[in-house]
């Protein structure tokens, strides 16, 4: 590659499916319960003004879930292909979990927040927060009570980064998605995006998903065996 050639650009969309290796689990069943709470009553922004006890609930759960788990081996491969790819390699993911940075990851876009971290809904200043939340944590910034909220983005809300995230889907030379249900819009609508802007595609799952047909590639298995294979492939020159 020439020094003023065009760097290739990999990016990469994770989903449920990675970090529920590392057991964390998906929480939406089959009926579309969280955890046997429907989704308007533990994700949405009235939820959380009509029964703020009940959501913080919820997420202290899975806070404590988060904290407990270590970043498994599709984790620590795309941090290795971060840190030794030639190009670039932009990393997207509708994870609410760290596990991306503890794998040692340097750049992570969180489409839709992070669980350890807090909001505050008076003065919106946002913070690391690993504790548990309720209505009488005051936030570290205002100093406020009953302000407090996880920095995750609810249903009805836009998801974070969107304009970083449609800049790197024009210049994407690869799109990858891995494990990912291909359900949740606008991240469904990504693999779309990148192929009309000329990206070569690939899915890795352990299943086919509703929007497969849209990938040129579709490598099936657990996320654990086929990233590690991918990502050597694409830094042994195989791929690229």
């Amino acid at each position: 590659m020439s020094k003023m050639s065009k760097p290739f650009v990999i990016v990469i969309l994770t989903g449920a499916g990675v970090s529920a290796e590392s057991g964390i689990p998906t929480f939406r069943d089959a009926n579309g319960l969280w955890e046997g709470h429907a989704i308007e009553d533990v994700a949405t922004p009235e939820a959380f003004t009509k029964n703020p006890a009940l959501v913080h609930n919820f997420y202290n759960l899975r806070r404590a879930a988060v904290k407990g788990a270590e970043p498994n081996a599709a984790h620590k491969a795309l941090a290795k292909l971060q840190w030794e790819f030639k190009g670039e390699v932009v990393l997207i993911t509708q994870n609410v979990d760290d596990l991306h940075e503890r794998a040692g990851c340097p750049e992570v876009m969180h489409m839709h927040g992070e669980l350890l971290k807090a909001r505050c809904t008076k003065c919106r200043s946002i913070f690391p927060c690993e504790d548990n939340l309720d209505e009488a944590v005051r936030c570290n910034t205002c100093g406020s009570a009953g302000g407090l909220r996880p920095h995750i983005v609810w249903f009805n809300e836009m998801p974070l980064e969107m304009e970083a995230i449609q800049d790197a889907l024009d210049r994407a030379d690869l799109f990858v998605a891995i494990g990912t249900s291909g359900n949740v819009y606008p991240a469904a609508s990504f693999v779309d995006l990148a192929r009309s802007a000329g990206a070569q595609s690939v899915e890795i799952n352990n299943a086919k998903t509703q929007i497969s047909s849209l990938f040129q590639q579709h490598l099936s298995g657990p996320a654990t065996v086929k990233v590690p294979e991918f990502v050597d492939e694409i830094l042994n020159g195989k791929i690229i």
